[in-house]
């Protein structure tokens, strides 16, 4: 693998490529309002996924897929969770409107609320396993599917650590189908000089995108102030390029550990031990040959 502090764009053969943007979604100020989802829809033309309630709380599109490039996940932690003491975000408490009681009375809850996406990773399982092109690397260092080129063989979806990209399956008549699908960071936007159509939507800004090593220093600033307001959980995830993937093109601030958002806790991308296993196989075959060689030698000589 190349040097994961380089831009991929450049490893990729972008002459002079711009610098690599990407995405902070910074979760705890995200008020599930899900406008990056339905924007997201519109403008790459994604199919609804479902509108029936899955009761996974407000959540009715479940996870990242073919047909959901922006995911909004709503996790609800009610009393009995060992945390520490409360700090007011804003978020919604259980209680009912109206409900007599104060503040102090209430019953410890609150919603965790989270906007997914393709982490567009410096090393992209999807992209190395793909044999026929059609994924690759932008100038803007994100990956993206080409449909015209993708033969819908699945090989980059089990690739994924983060269980992002599948091949979409309906509905019927979209040209798509069996096709390789995931979230582009709108391209077609990046080259238009516009930003992507989830973090234009996004009332609070909990989606911010832009160079990606201006994004890194406002979100280790940002896990500062929560941290001197109290929120001590408050942490980054997918910054680190020392990390499995080679650090993500869109990381997260979370509240808590990624496995409660449903994040892997220590991605790796499948393919980073290819070059040890393509040697060891190398030595495997050598030494069988040279006990074939052997044997034949040996017959020879009576």
């Amino acid at each position: 693998m190349s040097d994961h502090r380089a831009n991929p764009a450049a490893d990729a053969g972008h002459p002079k490529p711009p610098a690599r943007k990407g995405f902070f979604t910074d979760t705890s100020i995200c008020i599930g309002c899900k406008a990056c989802e339905v924007a997201c829809k519109e403008w790459n033309a994604v199919p609804e996924d479902g509108l029936e309630l899955t009761g996974h709380s407000y959540d009715n599109s479940v996870g990242l897929g073919a047909s959901t490039w922006r995911h909004v996940a709503f996790i609800e932690q009610p009393a009995g969770r060992e945390t520490p003491a409360p700090v007011d975000l804003g978020m919604p408490v259980a209680t009912l409107p109206g409900a007599t009681g104060s503040a102090e009375q209430r019953e410890p809850f609150r919603w965790l609320m989270e906007s997914d996406v393709c982490k567009h990773c410096t090393h992209a399982g999807c992209l190395d396993v793909c044999p026929t092109g059609a994924l690759f690397r932008t100038e803007f260092g994100t990956v993206v599917v080409q449909n015209d080129i993708c033969n819908g063989c699945g090989y980059c979806v089990p690739a994924c650590p983060f269980g992002v990209i599948e091949r979409r399956t309906g509905p019927p008549g979209d040209p798509a189908i069996d096709i390789a699908q995931k979230c582009t960071l709108c391209y077609d936007r990046l080259k238009g000089d516009l930003e992507p159509a989830c973090a234009k939507a996004c009332p609070t800004k909990s989606i911010q995108f832009g160079d990606l090593d201006e994004l890194r220093d406002r979100a280790g600033k940002r896990v500062d102030v929560l941290h001197a307001a109290g929120v001590t959980d408050a942490r980054l995830y997918g910054h680190d390029p020392d990390d499995g993937v080679g650090g993500a093109g869109a990381f997260f601030l979370l509240l808590d550990e990624p496995e409660v958002y449903g994040l892997p806790p220590d991605p790796v991308v499948p393919t980073a031990r290819l070059p040890k296993m393509w040697r060891h196989a190398a030595y495997a075959a050598l030494a069988l040959l040279a006990g074939a060689a052997a044997t034949f030698t040996g017959e020879r000589r009576r």
